[in-house]
């Protein structure tokens, strides 16, 4: 099972937060593959920052084992 986080009493849960990682982590790539170029190769840049949100997620889930969010 997943662990809820709570912040203030609030609980929020784990895949909810393990989201709002990953869409940081995707506008931070956006910013770096802009800032190097690497976009004006990708013919459809929002299919792009989709498939690169689902990747970074992808890795997130598959690494909560490790982080011991899985109980």
């Amino acid at each position: 099972m997943i662990v809820d986080f709570s912040i203030a009493g609030v609980f929020i849960p784990g895949l909810l937060v393990l989201a709002f990682v990953s869409l940081v982590a995707t506008m931070a790539m956006v910013r770096v593959f802009s800032v190097t170029g690497i976009s004006r190769l990708f013919a459809f840049r929002p299919l792009v920052e989709t498939a690169t949100f689902l990747i970074i997620y992808g890795l997130l889930m598959q690494s909560l084992p490790l982080m011991g969010l899985l109980s």
